[in-house]
This record gives C-alpha cells, structure tokens and sequence, in this order.
C-alpha cells in the first residue's frame, strides 16, 4: 500500500506535475505591515511597483490547481495569518486524465466572478501559461504590487524558475516554490564496492561530468555485476533539459536538438552493454530497484528532491537507516546541469483583487523569510515539526536551512542542490514537452528494442508530431 501510495504522489507530480520567492513581510515587525506591494523608491531603485486596489465588495479568492498542494498551502497561509480578511474557493482537477487544461482554459476565458484568481501550472504545460496560447490571461507580478526586482535578488531565486515564468514581453508572470534541479542520487554501499568511497565530491567526478565519463563509470559498475541505472528514463530528463534548444524553434518548426538524438544513442549503449536492468519509469521493476530487489543492483537514479522524498523514500524496502535501502543513498553533482518538473503559480489580470493575490504569491515565491512559505517548506515546519524537508525555488532560504535527510545517510541535500538549481537552464521548453516527449521516448525505446532503424524511429517521430500537433515538421 505504501508503494501505491508513493506513485500516486509521484504521478501527480511528474505526470500531472510534481513535485519546483518574495513573501510577506514578517508580521512581528510593526513597521513592516503594509498593504501587499506598497513600496518606495529607496527600496526598489529599478522600478517601482504598481500601486493597486482590491475590490471590496469581494470577499473570495478562486483558486484553480491539479493537487491540493498550494490550496492547503493557502489555507495555512490563513491560519498563520488571522486578519488574512478573504475566504478561498477552491477547483482542484488532477491532469492524469487531461481534464486540468482544458478546464482551466474555459475558465479563463470565460471570465467573470467565477474566473480563477489565482492559478497553477505543471512544468509539462507551464508555457503555455506564461508564453504560449493562454499567456494573455496572466498578471505581471509587478502589477499585483509585487516588489520583484528586489525580492528576486534576496531570494536568489533559481533562474531557470524565472525564465520559465516571464512572459514574451519580459514581464514575470509565474514563480515557482519548490526547485526540481536534479542530481544523482547513488548507493553508498555500492559506490563503496566499486571506488573504496561514498564521497560525494569523488563520485561525481566518476560520473561526470558528461556521458563519457558517465560510460566509463558504468563498465566499471558492469564489472563488479551492478547498472549504472535502473533503465533509460533515468538518464532522459537529465538530456532533455540539458539541451540547448527546445522542440519549437522561433519560426514554429519541429527542431530536434543534438543533445536529445543523442538519446537514441546513449540508451543503445545502455542496453547493449547491460548497463542498466532496461526497466521503465514509474514501473514496478523500476521501483525494485530503489529497494536493491531488481535483476541486478544499480547504483542510482538521476532526479530532483521530490524524487527521493515522493518515491524513492516511499519504494526504499524501509522508513529508517538499516531497513532496506533506507540511509544508503546520497547525491552528487549530476553529469550535466538539469531539472525535472515543478509548479508555477500565476494570478489572473483581472482579477478584483490584485494585491490579495499578490500577498498570496508572494508568500509562496518570493519570500525569503523565517516566515515565508519556502522557508517553512524547505525545513520540514509547515504544519509543525517533523515535516518533509524539500528543496526551494530560493537560494537565500536553502543556504540558512538545514537539509539533512536521514534517507541520505545524514547528507545536507541543499550543498549538492543549490548549485543544481544554478546549473539548470530554462530556455529549452515549449508548451508542447509532454507531448512531444512521450512520442520521442516512445520511438527510442522502439529502436532500442531493434523494432526500426534509426533513421525510421526519427521519421515516425516527425510523422506523430506533424500528424499531432499545430507545429510545421520538415
């Protein structure tokens, strides 16, 4: 039951996803309770924010989401803040099925009292939100009397998470809280076996950096009878968002960038040379190998923090060090810089009550406080001690928390992840990665599986996009 519910979690995250700011002022200091957005010109020497004006007569906040992770996020804003004066309705629809979007853009387009205030997005589709076909429904954050240039820059917020959400005109219009910058997340007693160390400043030099190093580490594995990983999805979401370009280029064509063909590649030389135990994510066999029970033991997975907390946590064989593989795992630097997954959260421009929404999101993206979202989020205190420790969109809030997991032998995840969020770019998506990502997976593993050539699994792929998707394929 306990690895269900984990894939549920983790479905919800990646699938529908997943698992990726400036807050409210602390509210103990007198001197800083002012209206969301009210600033100087001593205090942003850029630009100052918009000064704006809520509805009064409006005394609810919609608010749209695939989970029920910002929702209670915003219920617990309330409770930790009294006088917070509005109540909120809330329309949660899971985007396993596809319902999410098209719903959501219903609403958006309809307007009206029951339009969203405030809004969610998936990594998957985010682009959509905030620079594709429904980016002309959301707010510049400045215009919710948000402070950005000067929260941005004591939050050190990852860059990507700020690519991602500023909209064609260069306007922020979406911030994430949580940063899925990703890592390599290996077996210590493994590592141990093969290199006489766990360190992870050694076994990141082993794997990385690039995949030449990554192979010759994976033979070193093979001849001690371990894989490198669990199949070849392991090693897709660190290709695909290390990749220069994304799917679309500027002139609406299909583009397929070097780094993500290589993929064809790299996961032949995966399965040729039995370097991994060919499994597919969010399988059974591929959670095997998280407890060590699968053909062959592996020495790690490519991910994010949400990866160990949601499902390797969860599918580990334990729940402390010395039950399964629970307490033998640690990260390090991943071969190349990337991220994988995470949550956007956008405000409607017309929204009645702009600097409501605005305290809102700032709270959950930009505050990095004691008292911010990211803050709690990040040291496990959201809802009180003992709490889930996860990494945060801000730098500033992970650099000053303690991010010790006992699933990592005690290992302070936020050294290794600051830096991966650092390393990770934003400039590669478009608003069609889901799909096109599971059509380019799907012809790789066909030419793997020595079904079609090479040349016939890139040709079919076009035909899906071409056949698909409003993109013009050469």
């Amino acid at each position: 039951m306990k690895r269900i519910i984990a894939l549920i979690l983790a479905c919800m995250l990646v699938m529908s996803l997943a698992l990726t700011g400036c807050g409210k002022k602390d509210d103990n200091k007198e001197d800083d309770k002012k209206p969301a957005g009210e600033t100087t010109q001593e205090e942003d020497n850029s630009e100052p924010a918009t000064d704006v004006t809520d509805d009064p007569n409006v005394k609810t906040i919609n608010v749209w989401a695939f989970t029920d992770e910002v929702p209670n996020m915003l219920e617990r804003y309330k409770e930790l803040n009294p006088d917070f004066p509005y109540d909120f309705n809330t329309t949660i629809i899971a985007t396993t099925d596809g319902a999410y979007q098209p719903a959501l853009d219903q609403a958006l387009a309809g307007g009206g009292s029951d339009a969203p205030d405030l809004y969610c997005a998936e990594a998957a589709f985010v682009l959509k939100y905030t620079q594709g076909d429904a980016s002309q429904y959301a707010a510049a954050y400045k215009d919710l009397g948000i402070d950005v240039d000067t929260l941005l820059d004591e939050a050190q917020i990852a860059q990507y998470t700020v690519d991602i959400g500023t909209n064609p005109d260069g306007k922020l219009v979406g911030l994430g809280y949580q940063a899925t910058g990703g890592a390599f997340i290996y077996r210590r007693s493994i590592a141990k076996d093969v290199w006489g160390t766990d360190d992870p400043a050694t076994i990141k030099d082993k794997v990385g950096p690039g995949w030449d190093k990554f192979f010759a580490a994976a033979e070193e594995l093979k001849a001690k009878g371990y894989g490198i990983v669990s199949g070849d999805g392991d090693i897709w979401h660190a290709i695909e968002n290390a990749a220069e370009q994304g799917w679309i280029d500027a002139d609406g064509k299909l583009y397929i960038d070097p780094a993500r063909e290589e993929f064809l590649d790299l996961s032949m030389k995966l399965k040729e040379n039995n370097y991994h135990n060919d499994t597919q994510d969010w399988n059974d066999a591929w959670f095997a190998d998280m407890q060590g029970t699968g053909e062959k033991e592996v020495l790690g997975f490519f991910g994010p923090a949400w990866l160990i907390n949601y499902v390797m946590a969860g599918n580990s064989g334990g729940e402390k060090p010395g039950e399964g593989t629970y307490g033998d795992w640690a990260v390090c630097e991943s071969p190349v810089g990337f991220f994988w997954g995470g949550t956007w959260v956008l405000a409607n421009k017309d929204t009645k009550v702009p600097a409501a929404v605005g305290e809102l999101i700032q709270w959950i993206t930009l505050d990095s406080s004691d008292t911010g979202l990211q803050y709690y989020w990040a040291n496990g205190t959201l809802y009180g001690e003992g709490g889930t420790k996860d990494t945060v969109a801000s730098g500033t809030v992970m650099k000053k928390s303690n991010g010790e997991l006992d699933f990592l032998g005690g290992q302070n995840m936020f050294d290794v992840f600051v830096p991966a969020g650092e390393m990770a770019t934003g400039k590669n998506k478009t608003q069609y990665d889901e799909t096109i990502n599971s059509y380019w997976r799907g012809q790789v593993r066909e030419y793997t599986a020595g079904n079609k050539s090479r040349e016939q699994a890139i040709a079919d792929f076009k035909q899906q996009v071409a056949d698909n998707l409003d993109v013009i394929v050469e």
